[in-house]
Formats: structure tokens, sequence, C-alpha cells
């Protein structure tokens, strides 16, 4: 298209052509007020000077992204500024974004899976929500499973911290997972099962010393040793070295410490000497089985949701052969 000149006048065809847009929709825009011709001739023709074809450019333009009339009207007569206009859309071209997404979400998952009309709905409006309204689902079910278990208020804090956390701008996958989540918590044969599971497992007298903040931060302190010696051992650290016996020695202290034992010395003997099918195996086996068998799929789905890493079911930590034989090391 050759150049225009600052100087000449074009007839609304040439507009046209040089903007993209129809004729029609430039007489539409003189007739709304919004860009006039630079000048009409007596026969009627519209003519369009440099400046008045770049600001139908900029109309053009604007209306694509979305802005309506009366805003594009503000712009030209420098009532709004284009940053302003271009944040207000922007807000809007990423909240159509999101309801995009959950859309999608929702089509995915009846194409993957037998829906109901009524569930059709149901999700809808799950990925709708807000997130306080996300929150408050999860606060509904952490309160409940958790009514009247006599523990530490700061163990109830910690399983209310359990949730997850949708990005500003999710995967459909992260959506799917969130809806999983959402059914799941309000599932009351689930609800019934962890409520059912915790009551059970804290109806000590001692519950409440070993859910304070102090037995909690040695707990926390005994899963980083655990980690430690879990990833030496896959590192191929050998369990007769000095950096292996240093780990294996503070994971005794702290069990010893958890578990209140005064006999270090008889600890240390069944430590060094694990006997296979142990009633403190078990006791670990069935504790392990039964938190990840119920709040498995919750974690699992708040992994995907939070896009960390999945829980490896498979992943027992250290062996005990390798503390066994790191606590025989001179």
């Amino acid at each position: 298209m050759d150049a225009m000149k600052e100087t000449e006048l074009y007839s609304i065809g040439d507009a046209a052509r040089r903007t993209g847009l129809t004729v029609s929709a430039i007489r539409f825009y003189a007739d709304a007020g919004v860009i006039a011709p630079t000048e009409q001739t007596d026969a009627g023709h519209r003519l369009y000077d440099v400046d008045a074809i770049a600001r139908l450019e900029l109309v053009r333009t604007m209306r694509d992204l979305g802005a309506g009339l009366t805003d594009i009207r503000a712009l030209l007569a420098e009532e709004l500024s284009l940053r302003e206009l271009a944040s207000a859309h922007l807000d809007l071209v990423e909240r159509q974004l999101r309801d995009l997404r959950a859309r999608r979400a929702v089509l995915r998952t009846i194409v993957n899976q037998p829906t109901t009309t009524d569930r059709v709905k149901l999700m809808h409006s799950l990925v709708s929500l807000s997130d306080d309204e996300r929150n408050q689902l999860l606060d509904l079910f952490w309160n409940e499973v958790t009514d009247g278990l006599a523990v530490h208020p700061a163990f109830v804090e910690q399983l209310h911290a359990m949730r997850p956390h949708l990005p500003e701008e999710p995967g459909t996958e992260q959506l799917q997972a969130w809806i999983e989540l959402a059914d799941l918590v309000q599932d009351k044969a689930f609800r019934d099962a962890v409520r059912e599971f915790f009551h059970s497992s804290f109806a000590s007298p001692r519950a409440m010393e070993m859910t304070s903040p102090e037995r909690l931060a040695r707990i926390e302190e005994h899963r980083l040793i655990e980690i430690e010696a879990a990833d030496a051992e896959r590192a191929g650290l050998s369990p007769d070295s000095a950096q292996a016996k240093e780990i294996a020695e503070r994971m005794l202290a702290s069990i010893a410490g958890l578990a209140d034992v005064q006999d270090v010395a008889g600890l240390r003997r069944s430590m060094t000497d694990p006997e296979p099918g142990s009633a403190a195996e078990r006791y670990a086996e069935h504790a392990v089985s039964g938190f990840g068998g119920l709040l498995g799929s919750y974690l699992a789905l708040m992994a995907t949701i939070n896009g960390t890493p999945q829980p490896d079911p498979n992943d027992t930590g250290v062996s005990e052969q390798w503390i066994a034989a790191a606590l025989r090391a001179r």
C-alpha cells in the first residue's frame, strides 16, 4: 500500500482499505459520533485525512480487543488514557480466560467419564468458585473431621493447612483435580472415614501432649533426618562411612526422644539387629497404610492442583538394613 500524505484527503473507500474496516463500519462510527470525517463534499462524499485514518485504525484495534464504544469515545476525547482502558480490558480478558479454562475442564471431564446433567451443573459451579469460597469448602471438611478431637489446637491448624492453592492461571488438569477434590471432601462416606481414623488414632490420654507444637516440631525434625538418610542410601553412600554413622546416630536419638525411650541401649540393639515383623514395624505399617489409604487421593489431588511432585506410595524411606549397618559401623 502506498504511503499516505499528510495534506491529502482520502475517500471512505481508501480509508476502508487502509484500516481493514468496511465502508459501512466507518459510516457507523461517524454516525455514532466516534470518528467524524475530516470533510464532507457537497455531493455527500466523506473524506478522511491521515489523522482520522490513524484514529480509525485505533478504533478497529480496540474493538478487536473487546472495548465498547463508550470507552473508545472517552479514549479519543482524552477523557481516558490508553493505559487505563487497556488495564480495564486486560482484567476483562483474564476473567474470560479463567471462565474458558473452567468450561474446558468441565467439558473434558464430561468427555472422559460418564456424567449426569446435575453433575455438570455442580462441576461448573465448583470450578467457578472464588478463592474464599474454595477455602470455606475445605474449612467445612476439616472442621467436621476434627470436631471433638482431643488434640492440641496446633495440630488441627496443621491439618487445616493441608489444602491446595489453585494458581491464578490454572491448567485444565489442575481444574479437573479441583473438581475431584471438591467432590471427595463433600462425600459423606469419605468424611466419616477420615473422622473415624483421626478419633481412633488420637484416643490416647496423651494425645494432647503428642500433638503439641513442640512435639510436632520434633516430628518434623525427625522427618527431615529420615529424608536425609533415604537420600544418602539412594545416592549409594556406604553405611560403613562416618557420614552414614552420624546420620544413623541422629536418627536413633530422634526416635528415642519421640518415643520417650529410657532404654536407649535396648533401642540401639533393636535397630542394629531388626527383627522382621516386629510389633513396632507392624504398627508403623498400619499407621502409614491407614493415613495413606484414606488421604492418599486427597494428597495426590492437592499435589496436582499445587503443581508439586506427586507423593510416591512406593517410597518407604531409608531401609532398616542400611540404618542397622550404619549403627554397627565403627
